[in-house]
């Protein structure tokens, strides 16, 4: 019984340091958004994860991934460009380690970019 309850405990322990990681480690590691600095949460129709690049960046990535979504629907590619938050944003497939991920970017030159990731 103790020898079970031992073996018990180290799994828990193990769970609980895997599980402390930040957000950005917990979908698929450090590269799972290139660029990206902020998990800003999930888009709740198509569930995937959204990145800003920007601290303050997320109400514009959730809504440019909202936006994203409707276009996406039917298009066998996804869109290429977004209306969100007064900009159009282009959006591309990115080869990331190990899965793809959509990059959205300001077509205004800002900089801003958004990532899109299941």
């Amino acid at each position: 019984m103790r020898k079970i309850m031992t073996g018990t405990a180290a799994t828990l322990v193990a769970a609980a340091v895997l599980c402390a990681g930040s957000p950005a480690q917990s979908l698929d590691g450090p590269r799972a958004a290139p660029g990206a600095s902020r998990f800003c949460g999930t888009d709740p129709v198509s569930g995937l994860a959204v990145w800003g690049d920007r601290p303050d960046a997320c109400a514009a990535a959730l809504e440019v991934a909202s936006a994203y979504t409707k276009a996406a629907a039917g298009t066998p590619k996804g869109p290429g460009t977004v209306r969100a938050g007064g900009a159009t944003w282009k959006c591309q497939e990115r080869q990331g380690d190990p899965n793809p991920y959509q990059e959205c970017v300001d077509s205004s030159d800002s900089g801003r970019r958004v990532i899109l990731s299941s």
